[in-house]
């Protein structure tokens, strides 16, 4: 197929053909792309901004990631942060710097996962900024999302006794990334070598195509459940517990046999000589909803496959201990998420 130069459209000719496609969803959309501002009304509602930055050879890697997957987590990875919030995201935009490599078919790729990701989560691609960059592909996205006054939820409410609660499965975000990375390694070794992904697709989705979870605040809403507090996993399970701990000035036990594993997770983890719940702690780009929520709504949740119970809050003055397998108590560990460096 024949490649377009960027410089054969210019920038205005690429803002009009990356926006020739965008649809908008959203009453609160009042103006969107080709104006210098967009401009939404939210009536009696808060407003929520998030803003994410991926950045080549940092956070992703071209050499197995494909654009129009990146596209679309891109979009992803900031529309999780408003779910956190308790909030519903309504509009994006999208800044991108790009190098001389990149032609106008694969920017095009780019964007059409982006425009995946918004036709999916009913959001409006409302405006952006396209430049050059020195170094590879830059990604800049905001998200803009409402809530209703009263229902938002933060990272500092949580209070003792609470349940902390996780949504989905853990580490098999992580446990992909480290299934590319070997792959990439033996088509260095060998390039005739083709990748062996056979019986790890799950792990490649979690890391490649993840999902927010907009369902679980959809759950939320029709069960009357309010978390006290909330975050997305996105740097791995111990320092989003920690945030949630420092900013509600209160400690916590966290169970290790009650984090969620996927059995691809636990496979390929055991294979590669790496702890299973290592991989849930210290992983990241997992995306779930890590909340608490008070004991008298637990029983609303307590049979429910999409969550897991796996500890409580204590006071401040007892620590942030994860309690392992043989009943030990180890301090929790702010390992993060550490991408690509």
């Amino acid at each position: 197929m024949m490649q377009t130069k960027l410089s054969e459209l210019g920038e205005f000719g690429l803002i009009k053909r990356l926006s020739e496609k965008i649809k908008i969803y959203n009453k609160s959309t009042i103006k969107g792309i080709n104006d210098d501002g967009a401009v939404m009304d939210y009536g009696n509602k808060q407003v929520v901004v998030s803003t994410d930055l991926l950045i080549e050879g940092i956070h992703f890697d071209l050499a197995y990631v494909p654009l129009k997957h990146l596209g679309y987590k891109s979009i992803v990875v900031n529309l999780s942060d408003i779910y956190a919030m308790n909030a519903q995201p309504e509009q994006v935009t999208v800044s991108i710097a790009v190098s001389n490599r990149f032609s106008v078919e694969a920017i095009d790729q780019l964007y059409e996962g982006m425009r995946l990701a918004c036709d999916f989560y009913k959001v409006d691609m409302v405006g952006g900024d396209t430049s050059s960059s020195l170094k590879g592909l830059v990604i800049s996205v905001t998200a803009i999302g409402t809530v209703e006054k009263g229902k938002a939820v933060y990272r500092n409410g949580a209070k003792i006794n609470d349940i902390l609660c996780v949504t989905g499965d853990l580490g098999a975000a992580y446990m992909g990334l480290q299934l590319l990375e070997r792959e990439k390694e033996v088509f260095k070794a060998d390039p005739n070598m083709q990748p062996e992904f056979t019986d790890y697709e799950y792990l490649l989705q979690r890391q490649l195509k993840p999902e927010a979870r907009n369902d679980v605040i959809q759950f939320f809403a029709e069960n009357q459940i309010q978390p006290t507090s909330m975050i997305d996993i996105s740097d791995g399970l111990s320092s989003e517990i920690l945030h949630i701990c420092e900013q509600s000035g209160v400690g916590c036990r966290v169970y290790e046999d009650k984090i969620p594993l996927d059995a691809e997770t636990d496979k390929f983890a055991r294979e590669l000589n790496i702890d299973p719940s290592i991989a849930a702690l210290n992983g990241g780009e997992d995306y779930e909803l890590l909340f608490t929520i008070s004991p008298a709504d637990y029983h609303k949740i307590r049979n429910n496959a999409a969550f897991s119970a796996l500890g409580h809050i204590t006071d401040i003055d007892l620590g942030t201990f994860l309690v392992s397998r043989d009943e030990s108590e180890i301090p929790l560990q702010a390992q993060g998420w550490k991408h690509n460096e």
